[in-house]
């Protein structure tokens, strides 16, 4: 038996090969969860909005399924980059990183990776070597061995970096969790996607948002 770790890993591999899948979400024992304790004021739709903003003279998907938070120095050198070589502004970049595979809960609250203990289940640990307790890309990253809050979620976001969420991922891992704490995977996932960071769009799947993506002209960078 395979334990969460090596499933999650495997399932990111599968996710960027585009074979998520919903048949992929494990039963789980039929323990609900108290909804009032979802901690998020909203709950975001799958949606194809996030193509919308997309108006800048420079576009570039930045392809994030594996677990590198060097991929937010590299949007933020996107940026930054343009700034100084190129004087082009922040209003004419558009910058879209993704979140799905093993980066998927990376797009979700504080809240639910505490709730659900998300660094034990993804092996995400701090720099003392404890598991991860909120989470670690939101606002102060160390990446390289430095905390750069300037690469940070919420800074990129202010910037104009737009993130999207795959939703079949969320429904697998999801699931995988349930199963893992034994709760309902339904509850579960209700309660992570209430939970998906603000300014975050869920889209329905990523394979197709790649798609989209490259209609759209943006060039494409995988991390």
């Amino acid at each position: 038996m395979f334990n969460a770790i090596t499933v999650v890993r495997r399932l990111a591999i599968a996710a960027s090969l585009g074979t998520v899948a919903a048949s992929a979400v494990v039963g789980a024992r039929a323990t609900s969860l108290n909804a009032a304790q979802t901690q998020a004021s909203t709950t975001v739709e799958p949606s194809s909005r996030w193509l919308e903003g997309l108006k800048g003279k420079h576009k570039q998907f930045f392809d994030n399924p594996s677990v590198n938070p060097v991929a937010l120095v590299h949007v933020m050198n996107y940026y930054d980059t343009y700034n100084s070589a190129f004087k082009v502004k922040d209003a004419d970049i558009n910058a879209v990183l993704t979140f799905y595979g093993a980066t998927t809960f990376y797009g979700l609250s504080d809240a639910v990776w505490s709730k659900y203990k998300l660094g034990e289940f993804t092996d995400a640990k701090d720099a003392s070597g404890a598991f991860e307790t909120k989470n670690p890309w939101r606002a102060a990253p160390v990446i390289l061995g430095m905390t750069l809050p300037q690469a940070s979620i919420e800074s990129l976001q202010k910037r104009g970096a737009t993130m999207i969420l795959c939703n079949n991922a969320l429904t697998i891992f999801s699931g995988l969790l349930a199963q893992k704490r034994g709760l309902d995977a339904k509850a579960v996932y209700a309660d992570l996607k209430a939970n998906i960071l603000p300014g975050v769009e869920l889209v329905p799947g990523m394979v197709v948002a790649v798609d989209q993506a490259h209609t759209a002209g943006l060039s494409y960078h995988r991390q």
